[in-house]
């Protein structure tokens, strides 16, 4: 996100009207995935194939039993962890632009107030504020 001065000098962010509201088929499938895991019917799914896979000590040798639920687990989780990393990620998107949002009207108000009404140190909140969007960018890794 870059944050560029507008034509009163003031910082302005991406705002919740800036965002394209087109969700691509990845984030759509993303964000199914997310509602779906994170249901009690998922977990129970997830008992029943170790239900299902504990009896199968009988069938299998030693190694081959492990390495079937070894090799589901391992496959499940890295892929639950990329579709669960881009709907958190959409999701941290989300809340920041709302919170530029609230702090950018906040700064707003800010400034309207008459110099009379306010000390001295929070003449100086409305800057603050505005500094404070897009903060993420300088201190995310």
């Amino acid at each position: 996100m870059s944050d560029t001065l507008g034509t009163t000098g003031k910082q302005s962010a991406t705002m919740p009207s800036d965002i394209d509201s087109q969700v691509g088929r990845f984030d759509r499938f993303s964000s199914r995935a997310s509602k779906l895991t994170s249901r009690p019917g998922y977990f129970v799914g997830c008992v029943l194939l170790v239900l299902i896979w504990a009896p199968t000590f009988l069938v299998f040798d030693h190694l081959t039993w492990h390495l079937l639920i070894d090799t589901a687990t391992t496959v499940i989780t890295f892929l639950m962890v990329a579709l669960l990393q881009n709907s958190e990620t959409r999701n941290d998107a989300a809340l920041q632009h709302k919170l530029n949002a609230v702090a950018a009207g906040l700064a707003d108000l800010m400034d309207r107030l008459p110099d009379g009404d306010r000390p001295e140190e929070p003449k100086q909140r409305p800057s603050e504020l505005r500094r404070a969007v897009g903060l993420e960018d300088d201190e995310s890794v």
